[in-house]
């Protein structure tokens, strides 16, 4: 368990095991959730990242895009359509 103390302005130092378990360093940004009437300290972008993810959960397989070879013929094929812009040092 860890204690960290409120200065007069509702600033707080959050204790150096939290901040390495969190992942966050100087800078960083963290995010307070409530959840079941607690409060929970989230590292922000991490939070940002699992909303990502999930935003772009199944967009693979709607594309038809089911194994890394997919993917390359997917890139070749958007290289050959865009024409010299992309492959203007291959001529």
């Amino acid at each position: 368990m860890e204690l960290a103390k409120i200065t007069m302005r509702g600033q707080i130092t959050i204790p150096a095991q939290i901040r390495r378990r969190l992942g966050v360093r100087d800078g960083d940004k963290v995010i307070f959730l409530e959840e079941n009437g607690r409060v929970i300290i989230e590292n922000a972008a991490m939070i940002a990242l699992k909303h990502a993810q999930d935003a772009f959960s199944g967009e693979a397989e709607r594309a038809g895009l089911n194994s890394e070879d997919d993917v390359v013929a997917m890139i070749k094929e958007m290289r050959h359509e865009g024409g010299d812009g992309a492959n203007a040092g291959n001529a």
